[in-house]
């Protein structure tokens, strides 16, 4: 895909302008095939391309109408544009390029902003009115592409990465709220960023700024009403299938080499599965680890492949692989973003991109059709009262016993303590401690007196909105707002943007995810599945040992690096006891607590906690410490 950038002054400014090159140059991992940028007045527009559909120079951007009264700069994939297009030509438009972009562009001038409404993909677009002097800034419907918006009394400015919206020199107030928010979640929630000037477009929404100021309005929203269809499940599950082949072939158009990724999960089998039918030897990429054989999921991705027949790309990864990469990555992330699962989507998108430009992936499903752990763990919440009870009654013995990620056992022990932990909670309250790495209470005793957190509170009031009934759907809606949105999606932009490789997501086409909160809950999860539906719609498809399998994350071995390998930069560097003392910021005595727990025989999910302090560290050296 792309980068995008821009500024919108209220007056003509120069100063403000001259940073649009540092900022376009900024976002060159984005697009490392060409660069652009417009001036119109007060109204400046910057694009860094991946060429993917018509590489050819003609479809460079900014990309301009036939009477240059408009522009347009695109990041992101239409995967319906070639029938927008017929239709267009027969309203007498015509075309100088072969790209979705140019069709973008008229099918904003033959319907104004309603044309958002019709696309099937990911964006974030910004296009420049020249006669009113006007800039219109959209994201697509579940935020798969980013687009941050900086305002001030003088400016508005935006950008697909933090780091272009630094490059115009602006004021930089660290938000607390999102950094409280960033220690319980390890990432930031909401529209909200780590300053305070700064906020996320809200996906479905879009902008208009003139000279009249800047109003916003909402294009799209997930149409859950709890007024579930009657169809039945055999339907359903017919109905699903036939989705998620169109999604696919949708997203295998482009004039580049393809493939997918493949964990040998449910979901990115299903992806490659159908992928291979439309794409004969299509290639397949998978990521495994040498040192770490709990972790390694290689074997079942080899069984996928061979099923489909796919050109499949194992690369088996060691812990100095992954640790040779450690600092590549904490150097390209520009906001507080600790999802440790980072590090191999990254190295996986670095092998990749030595393949292809393009890899599916099968994002999304876990969150619109109930994959996690946890998910399994609030239904039985609401639903195992025997199972309830009796967790209750060993709880304290396992209260006791080593919890961590890095065995079965630990890690069972682990999650038995959270879930009998999460039962005294309400649902709200309980759907936020299993989403939190780091207690509220611990959240709030690692800050400094001086620092104030005002709407914390608030913010987690309203990322969790959603959960007021026993409906399940409830809590899945709330993973596609939150955890989808900021974590997952974030994650896997950043990583594989940072490589110059697109990343596609085929569940999260809008028809699919419009059907999946159209269906009961009862057809995704009952007391022995996750997933239901769409496991028993491919289950003839997968190979056997697919079909319910345990749900594995993508784990790296943290704790070993931190008591090995980082131990130096934790202990004397980072969280230096002076160095922590010249921010003021941190509570050194939790920070104590938090390193002797660390090297403890019982470290628990301290790990993740660490973690989020390193990265924060290294951003506030880079960004703020200057």
């Amino acid at each position: 895909m792309c980068g995008i950038t821009g500024i919108y002054t209220y007056n003509e400014v120069d100063s403000f302008h001259k940073n649009i090159s540092l900022s376009v140059n900024s976002l060159k991992q984005r697009g490392p095939n060409a660069s652009g940028v417009f001036r119109h007045k007060n109204i400046s527009i910057g694009h860094t391309r991946l060429s993917i559909i018509d590489t050819s120079d003609n479809a460079n951007q900014p990309l301009f109408d036939l009477d240059n009264n408009y522009a347009i700069v695109f990041n992101g994939e239409f995967y319906n544009y070639k029938e927008y297009r017929k239709i267009l030509e027969t309203k007498s438009y015509q075309f100088k390029t072969n790209s979705d972009t140019e069709v973008l562009l008229y099918m904003y001038l033959e319907f104004g902003v309603d044309f958002l409404e019709k696309i099937n993909g990911c964006f974030s677009i910004a296009i420049l009115d020249k006669n009113k002097e006007e800039l219109i800034l959209a994201r697509d419907r579940y935020g798969i592409k980013p687009l941050y918006v900086y305002t001030d009394a003088e400016k508005l400015i935006f950008a697909s990465e933090m780091k272009a919206i630094m490059a115009y020199n602006i004021e930089k107030n660290i938000n607390h709220d999102s950094l409280l928010l960033y220690f319980q979640l390890n990432y930031i929630p909401g529209a909200s960023s780590i300053f305070n000037n700064i906020f996320r477009l809200t996906p479905g929404t879009y902008i208009k700024i003139n000279n009249k100021g800047v109003s916003k309005n909402i294009y799209y929203k997930i149409p859950y009403t709890r007024n579930y269809t009657n169809i039945s499940y055999k339907d359903a599950k017919t109905k699903l299938k036939d989705l998620i082949y169109n999604s696919v072939e949708q997203r295998l158009v482009a004039d580049v080499p393809l493939g997918t990724f493949l964990s040998g999960g449910v979901d990115s089998s299903i992806i490659t599965g159908i992928a291979s039918e439309f794409k004969s030897n299509i290639n397949s990429f998978s990521v495994g680890y040498k040192d770490e054989p709990y972790f390694d999921e290689t074997d079942y991705a080899l069984e996928v492949a061979k099923k489909f027949g796919t050109n499949h790309h194992s690369f088996k990864l060691s812990n100095n692989d992954l640790y040779d990469n450690l600092f590549n990555i904490l150097n390209y992330i520009d906001e507080p973003f600790a999802d440790s699962s980072a590090i191999p989507v990254y190295i996986l998108s670095k092998l990749t991109k030595q393949h292809v430009t393009v890899a599916l992936s099968g994002d999304g499903a876990d969150e619109i059709f109930s994959g996690y752990n946890k998910h399994m763990a609030h239904f039985n919440a609401n639903n195992n009262l025997f199972s309830n009870l009796l967790l209750k009654g060993i709880y304290p013995i396992t209260k006791k016993l080593p919890e961590g990620r890095n065995s079965n056992f630990a890690n069972k022990i682990r999650q038995v303590n959270k879930y009998v932990a999460g039962l005294k909670l309400s649902e709200k309250e309980r759907y936020w401690f299993w989403a939190s790495l780091y207690s509220n209470k611990n959240a709030h005793s690692l800050f400094t007196d001086n620092y104030k957190f005002n709407k914390a509170s608030k913010y987690i009031n309203e990322l969790t909105e959603n959960i007021d009934s026993k409906d399940f759907n409830d809590i899945l809606l709330s993973d596609v707002n939150m955890v989808l949105q900021n974590d997952m999606l974030t994650k896997v932009d950043l990583m594989s943007m940072a490589n110059g490789l697109e990343v596609r997501t085929p569940f999260l086409d809008h028809n699919i995810v419009d059907f999946a909160f159209s269906l009961p809950s009862k057809y995704k999860i009952n007391g022995k599945m996750k997933k239901r539906i769409l496991q028993d719609s491919f289950k003839d498809f997968l190979p056997k040992r697919i079909y319910n399998r345990p749900k594995h994350g993508f784990e790296v071995p943290l704790l070993k690096w931190f008591q090995t390998e980082l131990f130096s930069l934790i202990n004397d560097d980072l969280l230096n006891i002076d160095f922590i003392k010249s921010q003021n910021i941190f509570n050194y005595t939790e920070i104590e607590r938090l390193k002797q727990k660390l090297f403890s025989k019982n470290p628990q999910d301290i790990h993740a906690q660490i973690w989020a302090l390193i990265v924060f560290q290294v951003w506030w050296k880079k960004y703020i410490c200057l």
